[in-house]
């Protein structure tokens, strides 16, 4: 049984495994993308909350997923070329996974767990649902996909500063 975040590991988008126990100690947000999205420009405030907490501790991944309208079906080299050409997206973006269903990827299964949504929901509803994850590897928050990444702002800070 998981009972943290560093109990997992992911693939980067060149395929790779990458252990979320190298992250221990830090904060992290965990955001499934798209980049065919309404809520795709929210890119641009990922990255500003990479280039604004990052030295302080904060992890900002981004898992693209294209199980919501098909707005993420390419590559994940497509995928992570697109969001640095148009966004500057320079945090760590994954390889493409399922957030929900039979195939959803571990992660997203316990985040969606240890977090649920709206009237209890352990689905993902859309493209940019946000978690925040403590230092010590426990989900604080999930956010809406219309939650913009600045106003999580003051909870990156709570969970930066124990």
């Amino acid at each position: 049984m998981n009972s943290s975040i560093y109990d997992f590991d992911a693939l980067d988008t060149a395929g790779r495994s990458v252990a979320l126990k190298k992250f221990r100690g830090k904060a992290m947000l965990i955001v499934n993308t798209a980049s065919a999205c309404g809520f795709t420009p929210q890119f641009a405030g990922l990255e500003t909350l990479h280039k604004e907490y990052g030295a302080k501790g904060l992890v900002v991944l981004g898992f693209p997923c294209n199980q919501f309208g098909n707005q993420d079906p390419g590559s994940n080299a497509e995928i992570s070329s697109f969001c640095q050409l148009n966004y500057g997206v320079s945090f760590p973006m994954m390889a493409k996974v399922d957030v929900n269903g039979p195939q959803a990827m571990p992660l997203f299964q316990w985040l969606c767990a240890e977090a649920p949504g709206l009237m209890g929901s352990k689905a993902i509803k859309w493209n940019f649902t946000k978690f925040l994850v403590g230092k010590d590897g426990q989900v604080i928050k999930r956010y809406a996909p219309q939650d913009a990444p600045q106003s999580m702002a003051k909870d990156i800070e709570a969970a930066l500063a124990t």
